[in-house]
């Protein structure tokens, strides 16, 4: 497959999750991206582990794959003068660190585009461009806290729960990265970059979609409601006799065919659950219902069952077997590394005529490619 970013060189200065996650998109898509890491400490998540493969933690070399690393120390001359150097023919330069943080390295985003026109810059911060929040630090547990995710997140009666991955950085990244594309395909049109920021917290907010707009346009503060949905009923997990699993009946017709799986077609024509708006106002006397049917059968049955009528469903499934479905096993992709040996990583999802881009590196060591990047900068200088 072509890089469709080849030629497209990215200056990493980001770490944690939100801005090498946006790296890692554009080292899929074929550029060439340079992560500039700290002398002997490199990225926080090297160290986030067990497990570990070599001296790195699994959790680094999830979002780190097809990149280069260079070691700087951003308080020295030097280091300064090397991210400086990259920076001038460089096309997008990414960070993530305090707001104020680059212009007292004498990194200043506006500055590094007045030498390089064409430089686009994005920022990732924990708040947005107020004043009271710049200085706030921002990790994902945060922004699950002050979105409102974790009030909306857990079992009824529980304690506000926090999602069981950083999903919050994770979509960060990404609307960091589609920004980043969007200032490239202009500059490419007009000439110049622009600098693109996105906060985590204006990210997470938005990413409240329908349950922020159900507070602003009905009124409604919603709670945690487990596996259930607030606009869609049934939407959710029941239990068969040995374990969980999902039934989404997203329409009327389909809440007619479960009727129909589950031999209860009466409830289809009740008026209080003909509709989805009323099964939405009849909730706490419909599930019972269903839960009392689905009672008597193994989950696999009832799958089978509501599969055939083509009602959406679903095990609930642990990353073992995750791995072990033939969808989960299609994505993991092998990487050969000289020092880690085989590696096994997560591919990437996008596809383009059907084929995903390729792993062409493994996650670089910290400072791997040190003398390799030197060398390339004083050749262009020349």
């Amino acid at each position: 497959m072509a890089n469709l970013l080849d030629g497209i060189r990215v200056v990493d200065l980001s770490r944690i999750l939100a801005g090498p996650l946006c790296t890692m998109v554009l080292a899929d898509l074929g550029a060439d991206v340079v992560k500039v890491e700290r002398p002997g400490e490199g990225d926080d998540t090297r160290h986030w582990g067990p497990p570990f493969a070599g001296e790195d933690a699994a959790y680094f070399l999830s979002l780190n794959r097809n990149k280069r690393s260079v070691s700087a120390d951003l308080t020295t001359d030097e280091g300064v003068s090397l991210v400086r150097r990259l920076a001038t023919s460089a096309d997008v330069l990414i960070e993530n660190f305090r707001p104020g943080l680059m212009a007292r390295f004498g990194l200043d985003p506006g500055e590094l585009r007045r030498a390089n026109p064409r430089l686009v810059t994005c920022s990732l911060s924990a708040f947005g461009p107020l004043p009271q929040g710049n200085a706030r630090p921002g990790y994902d547990i945060i922004m699950q806290a002050l979105s409102g995710l974790m009030s909306v997140t857990g079992d009824r009666e529980g304690e506000p729960t926090k999602a069981g991955v950083a999903l919050l950085d994770v979509i960060t990244g990404l609307y960091a990265a589609v920004g980043v594309l969007a200032a490239l395909r202009e500059r490419d049109t007009g000439g110049r970059g622009r600098h693109v920021s996105v906060a985590l917290f204006d990210a997470s907010v938005a990413a409240m979609v329908n349950q922020a707009a159900n507070y602003l346009i009905g009124g409604v503060v919603p709670g945690p409601m487990g596996t259930g949905h607030p606009n869609i009923v049934p939407y959710q997990a029941f239990h068969a006799t040995d374990r969980p699993f999902i039934l989404a009946a997203g329409n009327d017709r389909l809440f007619v065919r479960t009727c129909d799986v589950i031999d209860r077609p009466g409830l289809a024509g009740d008026a209080r659950f003909a509709t989805n708006e009323a099964r939405v106002d009849h909730r706490d006397e419909l599930i019972p219902l269903l839960e009392e049917a689905v009672s008597g059968r193994t989950a696999e049955e009832w799958l089978a069952l509501l599969d055939g009528a083509a009602v959406p469903c679903s095990p609930i499934l642990r990353m073992d077997e995750v791995f072990a479905s033939d969808d989960g096993a299609a994505l993991v992709e092998e990487v050969e590394d000289p020092v880690r040996g085989m590696l096994k990583l997560v591919s990437g999802p996008i596809r383009f005529d059907g084929a995903a881009p390729p792993i062409e590196r493994p996650p670089p060591r910290l400072g791997e490619h040190d003398a390799e990047l030197r060398a390339e900068l004083e050749d262009e200088s020349l």
